[in-house]
């Protein structure tokens, strides 16, 4: 019961800036371009400081070298999501830009802010170690999956590395290394850093709304892929993950971590970086609501089915 109303609680959050961007850009009939200034932001300067945060406070030489087992989870996760992402993609989608868009959501889900939300609260005691897990997937996350598969490609063979020059990457690697080193930084621009990232969630949550507010929502939900993809990130991965552990039983936390993960809803990041580069994300938006709606009960029903198989 508490994990069903920790998410439930998650989620009305969740929706509730969700229902205020969506209102605030019908009834104050705020133009266009509104969503592509708020997602500029989020994506050069909010992002980025809540990025650069997580490294300096999570990535050390002692918290790695205590939590190597999660750590090597995580490259295990995030590798064979990228692959089985990728493969589902290729019969999903049959135009370039929207499988791009089944990519990434398949391979990574809302890990980071729902996540942490949901683990922090259930499992204090592996808050740490889940964020360990979590590292590898920061890591793959900026340095090619936002590039290659959210923002524009002007090279013709597909990746540019010019897509790596971009606040999100740039925050991950002064971030390694402020985190491996310790380098003091003033107070002044830990506390400033630190108020930029928490506007993240939040104003990623008001930016899904308002893009839900330009689209036309019946003719969205309308499109079966978002249903697919969304029964695929919350029921299908995390029960073969289940099925796995009937069959070899891994450690505990690791597996509790790796379940919480892979049983989180699709990813914001495929509505607010392609917003931010003017893309469609029509599509994306409605996989946001409908797999963050579904996943109020699908999440405490694979911690319940976990707490039965171990």
């Amino acid at each position: 019961m508490s994990t069903f109303l920790t998410s439930l609680s998650q989620i009305s959050y969740l929706f509730l800036l969700i229902g205020a961007g969506f209102v605030v850009m019908k009834v104050c009939k705020l133009p266009p371009v509104a969503t592509n200034v708020l997602s500029k932001l989020i994506s050069t300067l909010f992002m980025p400081a809540l990025i650069l945060t997580n490294f300096m406070e999570n990535f050390t030489a002692s918290r790695l070298s205590s939590a190597w087992p999660f750590a090597l989870a995580g490259v295990i996760v995030v590798t064979l999501s990228i692959a089985l992402g990728i493969l589902i993609s290729r019969i999903s989608a049959k135009d370039d830009y929207r499988r791009k868009i089944h990519s990434y959501c398949l391979a990574f889900s809302n890990f980071g802010f729902m996540g942490t939300a949901v683990v922090s609260t259930l499992m204090p005691d592996l808050f740490m170690s889940y964020l360990i897990l979590c590292t590898p997937m920061w890591i793959v996350n900026y340095s090619w999956a936002v590039p290659a598969l959210l923002m524009p490609i002007e090279s013709k063979r597909g990746f540019s590395f010019k897509n790596l020059l971009n606040p999100l990457f740039g925050a991950m690697i002064i971030g390694i290394i402020i985190g491996m080193t310790r380098l003091p930084i003033p107070d002044f621009l830990d506390v400033s850093i630190d108020a930029l990232s928490k506007c993240m969630s939040p104003s990623t949550m008001l930016l899904t709304g308002m893009c839900v507010a330009k689209i036309d929502i019946k003719r969205v939900l309308k499109i079966k892929s978002i249903y697919v993809l969304s029964a695929l990130r919350l029921l299908a991965i995390p029960s073969i993950f289940l099925l796995v552990l009937l069959v070899f039983k891994l450690d505990y936390g690791v597996s509790l971590c790796v379940l919480a993960v892979l049983s989180m809803p699709l990813g914001l990041n495929s509505v607010v970086i392609p917003e931010a580069y003017g893309q469609d994300t029509s599509e994306a938006s409605g996989m946001a609501i409908v797999s963050h709606l579904a996943s109020a009960l699908t999440i405490p029903l694979m911690f319940t089915l976990f707490d039965l198989i171990m």
